[in-house]
C-alpha cells in the first residue's frame, strides 16, 4: 500500500509523522514479536492462497502500526499497540465507502485479518500504492500539489455518507489548550531548541479567541502529514492512513499548508478552498500545537517527526511575522 519514508516509489500507511505516538503505548509484554515470521504465520492461517508470498516488513519510524510488504503487489498493515486496532477497523468499515467519492487513490482494505497466533488485534491485507512521500517546503511542483490538496480535501468535506465516527482530532480547539500549554512550557526549558516561547504562545492564545466552525461538522482525513501522502512527477497520486477519519472541524484538515507547502503554495490550497480567516487561523493553531507536542517527546527518539514539527513551528511564525521560514 505505500513505501518507507526515505525511499522513492512506495509508502507505509503508518509512518514516522503520526503524532499519536507516545512512550507508554507499548505492546504487552505477552504479545509475540511482530516479526516476518508472524506475519507469515498470520497470512498462512487466515489468507492461505497468499501464503507462498515473501514478506518484507517495511522501515519506518511509526509506533501506531507495521507495515510488510506481501509480495509485489500487497502490503499487510498491523497495530503495534492496542489503539492501533481502532486505526484498522476504521479503515475497513470506512475505506471501501470513501474511495469512489474522492479524486486520488487510496488504500484498498483486500482483506480483514483476525486475532490469532498469540497476536491479539485485527489487521489487514491493502494494495500496495507505489509512490513517494513529498518533501516538507520543497517548491518543486507545491503550486500543483497545493491545488490537488484542496481538491482532495474538498472532496472530502463533501462526502455526506451517515453514521460517521467523530474524527480523532476533530473536537474543539480548546480541547488542545492544556496539552499544548504544557508541551511549550517542555520547550521552554529546551533552550537548544531555539523556539520562541512567547511568540508561539501569542499565536495559540489569538487562535483560541477565533469563532468556531460556523456550520456543522465535515468528512476528515484528519492525519494529513507529508507521510500519508504519495507523489510522482509533483502530482498527488494517493492518500493513506485513514485511521483518524471521521467528521470535525473543518480547519483539521488544512494541516499541509503549515506542514508540507511553501507559503506562495499555501495560499494556492487556501483559494482552492476558499477557506476563511477564522478556519484558517483554527488550522494553523492546529498544526502548530500538535508540532509543539511532537518535539520535545520526539527530538531524540524519532528524527523525522521532530523535523517536521521543527518546519511547522518555523511556517507557523514566519506566516505570523514572528520569524522565518
Amino acid at each position: 500500500m505505500s513505501t518507507p519514508r526515505k525511499t522513492p516509489a512506495t509508502s507505509p500507511a503508518d509512518t514516522p509523522t503520526n503524532s499519536r505516538a507516545h512512550a507508554g503505548n507499548s505492546p504487552s509484554h505477552s504479545t509475540p514479536p511482530l516479526d516476518a515470521a508472524l506475519v507469515r504465520r498470520l497470512i498462512a492461517g487466515r489468507f492461505p492462497r497468499w501464503a507462498g508470498l515473501p514478506v518484507e516488513r517495511v522501515p519506518s519510524g511509526g509506533t501506531v502500526n507495521a507495515m510488510f510488504r506481501l509480495g509485489p503487489d500487497l502490503v499487510v498493515r498491523l497495530p503495534l499497540r492496542a489503539d492501533g486496532a481502532e486505526d484498522v477497523t476504521r479503515e475497513q468499515e470506512w475505506l471501501p465507502r470513501l474511495a469512489p467519492l474522492l479524486p486520488v487513490a487510496v488504500p484498498e482494505v483486500l482483506g480483514a485479518g483476525e486475532p490469532a497466533a498469540g497476536y491479539p488485534w485485527p489487521w489487514s491485507v491493502h494494495r500496495w500504492l507505489p509512490g513517494r512521500h513529498p518533501e516538507a517546503g520543497a517548491p518543486g511542483g507545491a503550486v500543483q500539489l497545493a491545488r490537488e490538496l484542496g481538491e482532495f480535501v474538498a472532496a472530502m468535506r463533501r462526502v455526506e455518507l451517515p453514521g460517521a465516527p467523530a474524527a480523532y482530532r476533530g473536537g474543539p480547539l480548546a480541547s488542545l489548550d492544556g496539552a499544548t500549554r504544557a508541551a511549550i512550557e517542555a520547550l521552554r526549558a529546551l533552550p537548544e531548541e531555539g523556539v520562541d516561547c512567547a511568540a508561539v504562545t501569542a499565536v495559540w492564545q489569538e487562535a483560541l479567541r477565533a469563532p468556531g466552525p460556523a456550520g456543522e461538522p465535515v468528512w476528515l482525513h484528519a492525519d494529513l502529514m507529508p507521510g500519508n501522502l504519495l507523489v510522482a512527477d509533483g502530482r498527488l497520486t494517493a492518500v493513506i492512513d485513514f485511521g483518524c477519519t471521521g467528521r470535525g472541524d473543518p480547519a483539521c484538515d488544512l494541516f499541509p499548508a503549515w506542514n508540507l507547502l511553501p507559503a506562495g503554495a499555501r495560499e494556492v490550497f487556501r483559494e482552492t478552498l476558499g477557506a476563511d480567516e477564522a478556519t484558517w487561523v483554527r488550522g494553523r493553531a492546529r498544526t502548530l500545537s500538535q508540532a509543539l507536542i511532537a518535539l520535545p517527546h520526539h527530538r531524540t527518539g524519532n528524527p523525522a517527526m521532530a523535523e517536521n514539527a521543527r518546519h511547522v513551528i518555523r511556517a507557523v511564525l514566519a506566516e505570523c511575522g514572528s520569524g522565518e521560514a
